[in-house]
């Protein structure tokens, strides 16, 4: 049954997955997940390599490769178990596939181990996800515009992103977030965005940590009248972020997105109410002639 849900799974999005091979970063992090499967199985290469096998192939794993490889799935699995997104779930097996690559070439031959993991810093250095391009109404602020915007009109209520571009976290919401900002935005309830990572003293100033270990990445703030009503995730007295799923559903619930999307479409319609204002006719004069339409 499992397997049944995976290919489905993979035939679901086999369109995006077609996209993503074709962008640098997804396609070496599969050569990458997959190297020590090649190098183990390619025909002219794996005849040289040292094996714990009874049988001496070298050709095919032993039994320690196995036991490895079969930690792996299980970590994947669990990691996984907390994934939202598809790119969460991809960025999972791509990381923990690379950690374990590293323990089966060094455990092969140190020197294909050090390669590897030279390699390994080097994709990491050079190659970087790519970055979220589809539809949005989002706002990004800077240092200088983002106390203006928020104080701006005290009827509109504003839902702000803190994010890093280094953070996966961060990455893999970004698309939730932009369907979030297609679905309620509108006149009174507008979405914006903020990157930390640029701006280290607005970071302070909201009090979102910025460190590599941090797990207050993405933050979500709601303003009203440019004041802070609530976050996810919370930060206790000792400046710890309190674990909190970044899945819609709960974001719909604790920021109740359906009744402030409610809630500014009233104002919206109360405000272009008291905009019009009804002309009283003039007092027309008896004693002057009438001018038609086309006269006038």
């Amino acid at each position: 049954m499992a397997l049944i849900t995976g290919l489905f799974a993979f035939f679901w999005h086999l369109p995006q997955i077609y996209k993503w091979i074709l962008k640098p970063y997804y396609s070496l992090s599969v050569l990458m997940t997959v190297a020590f499967l090649i190098i183990r199985k390619a025909p002219g290469i794996c005849e040289h390599l040292a094996t714990d096998r009874e049988d001496g192939n070298s050709c095919d794993f032993d039994w320690r490769e196995v036991e490895i490889l079969m930690f792996l799935s299980a970590v994947v699995m669990m990691k996984n178990r907390r994934a939202i997104t598809l790119e969460q779930h991809v960025g999972n097996l791509f990381l923990f596939s690379k950690v374990a690559n590293v323990i089966l070439f060094f455990r092969l031959d140190i020197r294909l181990g050090l390669l590897y993991l030279v390699l390994c810093l080097a994709f990491v250095m050079t190659c970087k996800p790519p970055l979220y391009m589809g539809p949005e109404y989002i706002k990004y602020f800077s240092d200088k515009t983002i106390d203006d915007e928020l104080q701006k009109d005290t009827r509109v209520t504003w839902i702000v992103e803190f994010y890093a571009n280094w953070s996966p976290e961060c990455q893999s919401f970004a698309s939730m977030f932009a369907d979030l900002s297609l679905k309620y935005n509108c006149k009174g309830l507008k979405f914006g965005k903020l990157d930390i990572g640029r701006y280290g003293e607005v970071a302070e100033r909201f009090r979102v940590s910025t460190s590599a270990l941090t797990k207050q990445l993405p933050t979500l703030v709601l303003f009203q009248g440019g004041v802070e009503i609530m976050r996810r995730p919370m930060v206790d007295k000792k400046g710890r972020a309190v674990s909190w799923t970044f899945n819609e559903e709960n974001i719909i619930r604790e920021f109740n997105l359906n009744e402030l999307f409610q809630k500014s479409k009233k104002q919206k319609k109360a405000g272009a109410e008291e905009e019009v204002v009804p002309v009283q006719p003039a007092a027309v004069d008896p004693d002057l002639p009438i001018e038609s339409k086309k006269d006038q």
